[in-house]
């Protein structure tokens, strides 16, 4: 060790105390922190995608899932196993009182599992959306999925065939008859578990990890944003400012306004729904062929018929399936709580909407600035008002059916075409026809 003339000991360089510090942090180990604590959705599967995303950013030497849910769809819980499997550093679940159904599964797919006192994992059987069992091919899926994670990560698979099958018998552990769910002390016994822990800074003692760097994932501002547009009251709102710019455009086309809203709100409907795997391709060509026959029905075919009432109700259900993670009508794996979310979203806005533009359209002719614009006065024939926009008397001339009449279309006289109607009658284009009245600016006429 070398000395200074003063018999001390020479300063460490800063380089040198910045590399010993450097050192220091590379020496802990880097702890990623993830919460599943919702509902299994679409939604939780991105969240854990980009969680996982994250943690290789910041190169996590340990993932922690912080577990608390009630499962749900067993599609989306399939591709979370599937990515904690395939993942390359160890990732722990702390069971924070529940890990059910499709929980359990993501649990089993975890290299160590620690639960809190008082916790559960089990009860894995696929329901439908009444809540009764799906059909046994479901569960022949389910009790694969359930055995094959457990022998990947050394434990019991038939214990983990139990939590979905319940005619399975396991000695001194599970009764034919009832699906197994296992407490926290339960697990440990039959090495389910690997131990128990109240939280995450035990769990890593008990894990031997001493010396480490916790960072817990938050969603970006922009994922916030779009959590937020996914909320079902949100949407509502928003297919409430889509169905009411529809009809506004469609009544006074080329305000601009009505429909320029409506777009905007059918993308912040579409695009959060998209990026999280809910509304599919065919549910906007779908919406888009609602909106073809809703305008064809207004402006080409007379009346509010089978077109209109099609269009509508494509329109509807195009936005409903946009909120269920369906695969092409298919709801076999779908929460009972999303349906119901979705179905009642829809058929509120749609209530909602009508009647505001009921009240609308009631108040608008007493407000004072309809007042301001809108002529208020009836102007009667025997007062001397009149109108008529032709330049001389058509009585009794005639023509031909320019387009079907049924009762009203149009008609060509002398090389002019006019809007007429008949007095019922049906009358086919290219008909010969005779101007028998002539009311304000539209022919009466009937077929020679």
């Amino acid at each position: 060790m070398k000395f200074n003339q003063t018999g001390r000991f020479r300063p460490i360089s800063l380089t040198l105390l910045f590399m010993l510090v450097q050192l220091s942090c590379w020496a802990q180990t880097k702890v990623f922190v993830m919460k599943i604590d919702s509902e299994i959705d679409p939604r939780m599967n991105r969240y854990v995608d980009l969680a996982f995303k994250e943690a290789d950013a910041q190169q996590s030497d340990v993932v922690v899932i912080e577990m608390d849910t009630y499962g749900g769809a067993v599609n989306d819980a399939d591709d979370i196993r599937t990515r904690i499997l395939n993942y390359e550093q160890p990732v722990y679940v702390f069971i924070n009182k529940d890990a059910a159904s499709a929980g359990a599964l993501i649990s089993l797919a975890c290299d160590s599992i620690y639960m809190t006192q008082g916790a559960s994992i089990g009860a894995a059987t696929v329901v439908v959306q009444t809540g009764e069992a799906a059909p046994d091919k479901y569960q022949s899926y389910m009790r694969s999925i359930m055995r094959s994670t457990a022998e990947a990560k050394g434990r019991d698979p038939k214990i983990a065939e139990a939590m979905v099958d319940q005619s399975l018998y396991i000695k001194d552990l599970s009764d034919s008859g009832k699906v197994l769910t296992l407490s926290t002390s339960e697990a440990i016994k039959w090495k389910i578990a690997t131990g128990e822990a109240e939280n995450i800074p035990e769990l890593l003692e008990r894990a031997g990890i001493d010396d480490y760097q916790l960072s817990h994932y938050e969603l970006s501002a922009t994922e916030k944003i779009i959590a937020f547009f996914l909320n079902p009251m949100i949407s509502g709102v928003l297919i409430m400012i889509i169905l009411g710019g529809i009809y506004f455009e469609l009544q006074t086309p080329g305000v601009g306004f009505p429909i320029a809203a409506s777009a905007i709100a059918l993308t912040l409907y579409l695009v959060p729904h998209y990026l999280h795997g809910l509304a599919q391709y065919w549910e906007i060509l779908m919406f888009i062929i609602g909106v073809g026959l809703l305008a064809a029905e207004i402006f080409v075919i007379p009346g509010f018929g089978f077109a209109g009432i099609s269009g509508l109700i494509l329109i509807l259900a195009a936005l409903g399936l946009g909120m269920v993670s369906n695969d092409f009508f298919n709801f076999d794996h779908v929460p009972t709580t999303q349906i119901n979310n979705a179905i009642t979203a829809v058929l509120l806005a749609f209530g909602l909407t009508t009647l505001l533009l009921l009240v609308m359209s009631f108040r608008l002719h007493k407000s004072s600035f309809i007042h301001k614009i809108a002529l208020q006065d009836t102007q009667d024939s025997d007062e001397g008002y009149t109108v008529n926009t032709y330049e001389h008397n058509l009585v009794g001339l005639q023509g031909q059916a320019y387009t079907i009449l049924r009762p009203s279309g149009k008609v060509e006289i002398e090389g002019k075409i006019y809007d007429a109607f008949t007095r019922g009658d049906y009358i086919e284009a290219n008909s010969t026809i005779e101007v028998i009245s002539q009311e304000s600016n539209t022919l009466k006429v009937k077929k020679v």
